[in-house]
């Protein structure tokens, strides 16, 4: 297996750096879930406002006192928390012990499979920053072949964590239910895998995998500057897809397919263009003129000007896919997350002009079309989420 490594600069030794906003929970907490409910809300303060005290943890979660301390001497004596000393403060009376996540003392293995051409790997800190980065080729690879190649590159990601390696999260195309199970996933010739147990028994650390557009989402959500109260992501690299955040969660679907826009179809009969075949089976998919190997396609060889009009061409209909969904949710923002060259000018311009044009205007006015704030890395981010909510309830 061929590999390229780039070592990444890890986060600076500290402890319990803040993080983003914590995902509104969409499920109740039954009574016997009740104590591992309460050590999330523990450990999602830590992780997002940073070192508190007993009594911070206390006022921020409703619990009492007396629960919070006994949460946070399980998780001291587990090694997830520390006392880091008294917090200086000219208040009278006893001085209170602030206390922290150890975030720097354990590590995440991420992978995103959103590229056309590679799989992309890196060990991650808990912050989401990088250390160390693994790359392999697809050479066409599909099905079982490439679960075989996913499994070796998550090895050598295992080999060179420099921590505890707390799980592996992976960002997947496809419809994906919460068990890990990729439904369907077209482009990978992936049909009913059961990724996550698969890999989780052949790796021996936990596996979380959900769709890439859904955990770029969360990434955004959780390190970039995401609003929350309307947001989607849209994903473009080998297929397209979206993941949607609307009050601060994320929205699933009845079929854990809610976002895959990619497979709307925006050519038919009467379009100029003749409609294509996807990989799904249809044609005229959204996904056959917006994935990155469509977009290429179309540009290649061509000037800048007749370059520009073919990705307008595009955007055009990307505005069209989306003027429905943006419409019924009331959205604020939509993110687009690929390639910047392909995505972000003519394109996107033309995107966010279609879709005030067939919008009312209370909706469309005010919306924001923009790049998403996160880097290449982003993807990698939201795999690190899935797995500080898989292992530790921190969302």
């Amino acid at each position: 297996m061929t590999t390229t490594t780039t070592p990444g600069s890890a986060a600076g030794s500290g402890t319990a750096r803040p993080v983003g906003r914590a995902l509104r929970p969409t499920a109740k907490a039954l009574p016997e879930h009740g104590r591992a409910h309460n050590r999330s809300m523990v450990l999602a303060h830590l992780f997002h406002v940073g070192p508190s005290s007993r009594a911070d943890l206390a006022r921020s979660t409703g619990l009492t006192r007396v629960t919070v301390s006994g949460l946070v001497a399980e998780l001291i004596a587990e090694g997830l928390v520390e006392e880091l000393g008294v917090r200086a403060e000219g208040k009278v009376g006893k001085p209170a012990t602030l206390v922290g996540m150890r975030t720097e003392a354990y590590q995440v293995v991420a992978v995103d499979l959103t590229d056309d051409a590679r799989l992309h790997g890196a060990v991650m800190n808990l912050d989401g920053s990088v250390v160390a980065r693994r790359s392999v080729p697809l050479d066409g690879r599909t099905g079982e072949d490439a679960v075989q190649l996913l499994d070796a590159l998550c090895r050598d990601l295992l080999g060179a964590a420099q921590r505890t390696v707390i799980g592996v999260g992976i960002a997947s195309p496809g419809v994906i239910d919460p068990a890990g199970v990729v439904v369907q996933a077209p482009n990978r010739g992936w049909y009913g895998v059961p990724l996550a147990a698969r890999l989780t028994d052949s790796l021996g650390v936990p596996v979380h995998v959900a769709n890439d557009a859904n955990t770029r989402a969360l990434a955004e959500f959780t390190y970039g500057d995401a609003s929350g109260k309307g947001t989607i992501v849209v994903t473009v690299g080998q297929g397209v897809g979206a993941g949607i955040v609307v009050d601060g969660a994320l929205v699933l679907g009845r079929h854990h397919a809610a976002g895959e826009i990619g497979h709307v179809t925006v050519l038919d009969g009467d379009t100029p263009e003749r409609p294509a075949p996807c990989a799904c089976g249809r044609e005229g998919c959204l996904e056959t003129v917006l994935s990155v190997p469509a977009l290429r396609r179309r540009t290649a060889g061509r000037d800048p000007q007749d370059s520009d009009a073919e990705l307008a061409s595009v955007g055009r209909l990307l505005g069209i896919a989306l003027a429905p969904v943006v419409s019924a949710l009331d959205l604020a923002e939509v993110l687009l997350s690929g390639p910047s060259e392909l995505l972000d000018g003519p394109l996107r311009e033309s995107a966010l002009a279609t879709l005030r044009t067939r919008t009312m205007p209370v909706i469309g006015d005010g919306l924001a079309l923009r790049m998403g704030s996160l880097d290449e890395d982003g993807t990698l981010a939201g795999a690190t989420v899935l797995v500080l909510s898989g292992q530790l309830g921190v969302t």
